[in-house]
């Protein structure tokens, strides 16, 4: 795929093979469409990543498994993860909104998914190559909030 396909295109209409652009991703996330109501980023979390146990409190997620395999886990607190499942390719993950949760690939090859998020959960145009640079840039938003 190429550059222009990897780049935020929202909020004008479009439309892409999101099979093939969440298998090509080699990004922790980047966003492909940031609308007004909604927002759709592809992932690759490498063997033994996580996402990291986050809570949207007024965004619904779903995310699909395109690839890989990985283990979900939510729950009403940090410390009460009362849901906790195996997915894999083709599997669908639905969070509702402040739901605390996690995914950790669990497989030996990176966990290709794709998340939509309504309403937008990253600005426009993100893009993060590491969970490293995902981490830090939530920092910045924090501390600048």
């Amino acid at each position: 795929m190429s550059a222009e396909e990897f780049r935020d295109h929202g909020p004008r209409p479009h439309v892409l093979d999101i099979e093939r652009a969440t298998l090509a991703n080699d990004t922790y996330r980047t966003a492909l469409w940031t609308g007004t109501s909604l927002q759709l980023t592809v992932m690759s979390i490498e063997p033994g990543g996580e996402i990291g146990l986050e809570r949207h409190p007024d965004r619904d997620q779903f995310l699909r498994v395109e690839a890989g395999r990985g283990r979900v886990q939510m729950g009403p607190a940090e410390d009460r993860l009362t849901f906790d499942r195996e997915v894999g390719e083709d599997w669908v993950i639905l969070v509702p909104a402040g739901s605390w949760h996690n995914v950790t690939n669990t497989g030996d090859e990176p966990l290709k998914l794709y998340s939509l998020y309504a309403p937008p959960e990253h600005p426009h145009g993100t893009v993060h190559p590491t969970k490293a640079d995902a981490d830090a840039a939530e920092a910045g938003e924090e501390a600048g909030a």
